[in-house]
C-alpha cells in the first residue's frame, strides 16, 4: 500500500501512528465536505451523509474504475423521509434513533433510496449523532443517508475542512416514496437481537441477557462525545469481572483528547481494556474475537452470524450508555 501511495502520489495516506478508522478519521480531517459525491469501497461510506453529502458504498472493482476515470454510474435514488420530533429521554440517542428506525422498515425497507433525516430531534443532535444514524443507513438497504447541513455542520466544518464546501437543502416540493413520522419523546433505548441490526427490541423487554464481552468504539460509536458518555456512566464503577470490556476510540486525536480529558483513567479504574484506533472486533479481525458460545454487547453497526468471530457466538447492538452500564451489570441492562 505504501508503494501504491507513492507511485501514484495519494496526498491523504494514512499509516503508522496516522491511522484511525476510516469513517471518523475522515471527516476529522476535513477531507470530506458538504456537497460532495463520495464514493467509498466500504458499505459504511454513507456515514458522510452527516455533513450533507451523497456517499455511498461501492464494490472494490468499482473504486478502482472510478480512481482510473474519475466518473461512476449511478442511478438517482427515490427517497424516504423520516420525520423525528421530541426531545429524547435521558439515555437515548442517535444509535436508537437509527436502530429503531431499521427495526421498523427491516434491513431491506430502504433498498437503493436515500434515507433523509429531518424534524427538530435531528436539528438538536451533535455531529457526533447525526454520523451514527447516517452510519447505519445501509443496514436498512438504504443507497445513503443525508441530513440537511446546518449550523451545527458548519461549527463543525469550519475549522476542519480543507477546501471550500456547500449547503444543499431539499426543494420545497420534493417529491418522496415514503415519509415515516417518529415521536422522539417515547424512544427507548434499543438493543438489536442477533442476528440483525433488525432484531431490535426496547430495553424494558430485555431480561436476563448474559454477556461475555463489551465493546465500546467503532465508525458507528468511536468518537469521543461516545467515550464521554461511556465514561460518565463508569466513573467510580467496577467492571463485572466475568465480562471483558474493550474500548476503542476511533482515531488518534481521540485517543489523545480522551487520554487529556482523563476517560481513560476512568476507564482503566473501572477495569476496561484501551485499544489503539481499528475496526477489530467490529469485522472478526482480531481484538476481542468471540469464541463459540460467547455473547458480546457492542456500539458496532452489525451484529450477523460469525460478525465477530465464531458462528456460533452472538452479537447484540446498542448505544454506549447501555455498554457501560452492561460493563458494570455482566448483563444487558439500561443506565441508572
Amino acid at each position: 500500500m505504501r508503494d501504491f501511495a507513492k507511485e501514484y502520489g495519494l496526498t491523504h495516506y494514512y499509516d503508522q501512528g496516522e491511522v484511525g478508522v476510516e469513517h471518523a478519521l475522515l471527516p476529522e480531517k476535513g477531507i470530506v465536505v458538504s456537497g460532495d459525491i463520495i464514493i467509498g469501497a466500504d458499505s459504511h461510506t454513507c456515514t458522510y451523509g452527516a455533513l450533507g453529502a451523497f456517499s455511498t458504498g461501492v464494490g472494490s472493482t468499482d473504486v478502482a474504475a472510478i480512481m482510473a476515470t474519475g466518473k461512476v454510474w449511478l442511478k438517482v435514488p427515490e427517497t424516504i423521509k423520516f420525520v423525528i420530533r421530541g426531545n429524547l429521554q435521558k439515555w437515548v440517542y442517535g444509535k436508537d434513533i437509527i436502530l429503531n428506525i431499521i427495526g421498523k422498515i427491516g434491513v431491506d425497507g430502504a433498498l437503493y433510496k436515500a434515507m433523509e433525516f429531518t424534524g427538530d430531534t435531528i436539528e438538536n443532535l451533535d455531529m457526533s449523532g447525526r454520523m451514527t444514524i447516517c452510519n447505519m443507513a445501509i443496514e436498512a438497504g438504504g443507497k445513503n443517508g443525508i441530513i440537511a447541513p446546518d449550523k451545527i455542520t458548519e461549527e463543525y466544518l469550519k475549522n476542519r475542512a480543507n477546501r471550500p464546501y456547500k449547503f444543499y437543502t431539499s426543494d420545497s416540493d420534493a417529491k418522496y416514496s415514503e415519509i415515516i413520522e417518529i415521536d422522539a419523546t417515547k424512544l427507548e433505548p434499543q438493543i438489536a437481537f442477533p442476528h440483525l441490526p433488525s432484531n431490535t427490541k426496547n430495553i424494558s423487554q430485555v431480561k436476563n441477557v448474559k454477556i461475555d464481552q463489551v465493546v465500546i468504539g467503532s465508525c458507528t460509536n468511536g468518537r469521543l462525545e461516545d467515550l464521554r458518555i461511556a465514561a460518565e456512566v463508569l466513573k467510580c464503577k467496577k467492571i463485572n469481572k466475568s465480562t471483558r470490556t474493550l474500548i476503542i476510540p476511533a482515531t488518534p486525536y481521540i485517543y489523545k483528547q480522551a487520554m487529556n480529558e482523563g476517560l481513560f483513567d476512568i476507564f482503566l479504574d473501572a477495569g476496561a481494556i484501551i485499544s489503539p484506533p481499528t475496526c477489530g472486533p467490529c469485522l472478526g479481525g482480531h481484538m476481542g474475537i468471540l469464541a463459540k458460545g460467547e455473547r458480546a454487547l457492542a456500539t458496532t453497526n452489525r451484529n450477523f452470524v460469525g460478525r465477530m468471530g465464531h458462528p456460533e457466538s452472538e452479537v447484540y447492538l446498542c448505544n454506549p450508555a447501555v455498554a457501560a452500564a452492561s460493563a458494570i451489570a455482566g448483563e444487558i441492562t439500561k443506565p441508572m
